[in-house]
């Protein structure tokens, strides 16, 4: 939530704060101001790692998804090095007790990684949404979520956090290219700006997906809908409110054996 405040600052620094209005990322001096602010507070950024749902779905073999090997670490180590690499020093990680207790014997508290790690424990949820919705009350501010499953060492999490600060949307998600668009979620783009989301539609001739990775304002803890790619992306994106990020570079999915000794050559 944006509050109005009134505060005094030196002529010259005005000017350097002007300049950053480009009229197309930053439109305005109070979108460059936050957009200052955000960058120097970067050591204080927040993410949030989701492995909930059902126990059983992020199975593979006799591990979970984000416990496996890969190489000389784990999976969820992968992520927290490489958040930590970004500046994200907080990191929240929401799922059911298993997991987190899985997790918790690999991390415990985070200092080892330099992070603070919260464990927010799912009881039940039927869907990504219900995960995220455990966060109300624990951040106030912008903050980014990735899947648990996910190998992403590769991908520039700060331009997609950029995108985020410098925008005018309450979720930037990170858009992708997929030869299987009816798999994933399939956006369409006006702009910076999600125009129409659906998830894993009957038939698609378009290639652009969301990949599991995105920056969200506090706000989108108060949409409804179990699911954020069956309900709260659609909603956000008929209110203008949904912007994407095009990377480059792809994220990797950890579902199968073979998906880890793919993953195990991308490290």
């Amino acid at each position: 939530m944006k509050k109005k405040i009134s505060i005094t600052i030196n002529e010259k620094v005005i000017r350097d704060i002007d300049s950053l209005v480009d009229n197309i990322n930053i439109k305005n001096r109070s979108q460059a101001i936050e957009y200052v602010l955000q960058s120097s507070l970067g050591e204080k950024k927040i993410a949030v790692i989701l492995a909930g749902g059902e126990e059983k779905r992020l199975r593979v073999g006799k591990e979970y998804a984000p416990a496996v090997q890969i190489k000389n670490s784990t999976l969820i180590e992968e992520a927290v090095k490489k958040l930590r690499k970004d500046g994200f020093k907080e990191i929240f990680i929401i799922g059911r007790h298993k997991v987190l207790t899985r997790l918790f014997e690999i991390l415990k508290e985070g200092s080892t990684y330099g992070v603070k790690i919260n464990y927010v424990e799912e009881k039940q949820s039927a869907g990504t949404a219900d995960s995220l919705r455990l966060l109300k009350g624990k951040v106030e501010k912008s903050f980014l979520v990735v899947f648990a499953d996910l190998l992403f060492n590769k991908v520039n999490v700060n331009e997609l956090w950029n995108s985020h600060i410098k925008g005018n949307g309450i979720v930037t998600i990170m858009l992708t290219t997929h030869s299987r668009p009816r798999e994933k979620g399939v956006v369409k783009m006006e702009g910076s700006r999600v125009v129409d989301f659906q998830q894993k539609p009957a038939k698609s001739a378009d290639h652009l997906v969301f990949s599991p990775l995105f920056a969200a304002e506090p706000e989108i803890l108060e949409y409804s809908g179990s699911s954020l790619e069956e309900n709260v992306f659609p909603a956000l994106a008929r209110r203008g409110l949904l912007q994407g990020h095009l990377s480059s570079v792809k994220e990797h999915h950890i579902h199968t054996e073979r998906d880890v000794k793919e993953a195990r050559t991308l490290v």
